[in-house]
């Protein structure tokens, strides 16, 4: 019986539908959202937007905001608690590095840079990448 799973979500529809996922199939378990903001790119411009910032641990809770409202919508209408947390630098990264603390990963299968080809040649998909190198089972929600 899984305890604790972590959903990173983004503000794709493929995130939106791995909460729900989590959610339905794991009714006992005590469901995480990571965000992760500063994600690179080719131009470095989130990255660097967010280290220009006074206080990062702040800006990054606001930038996060969005997806976790839109994340506590989900789980109220299915009468369910979540936590929240933020991740800064790459997704795929701050998913992995965090995987010990969980029983399993539920991922959406696309992000919101899904139609970006070249990022996703250069960055690569967050989703392939966490379930290639997590040291934990994890499921690929479309």
């Amino acid at each position: 019986m899984l305890s604790n799973v972590l959903v990173p979500m983004d503000d794709s529809e493929h995130a939106g539908r791995a909460l729900e996922y989590a959610l339905e199939n794991h009714p006992d378990a005590d469901v995480t959202v990571l965000h992760v903001v500063g994600v690179p790119s080719m131009m470095m411009g989130d990255a660097v937007g967010l280290t220009l910032e006074e206080d990062i641990s702040e800006a990054a809770a606001e930038r996060a905001e969005p997806v976790f409202d839109r994340a506590l919508e989900i789980a109220d209408d299915r009468d369910r608690e979540i936590e929240t947390i933020v991740g800064i630098g790459h997704p795929a990264r701050n998913v992995i590095d965090r995987a010990d603390d969980y029983d399993t990963v539920v991922i959406g299968a696309h992000g919101s840079d899904r139609g970006r080809s070249t990022r996703r040649f250069l960055v690569g998909n967050v989703a392939e990448t966490v379930s290639k190198r997590a040291p934990i089972p994890v499921t690929i929600v479309r």
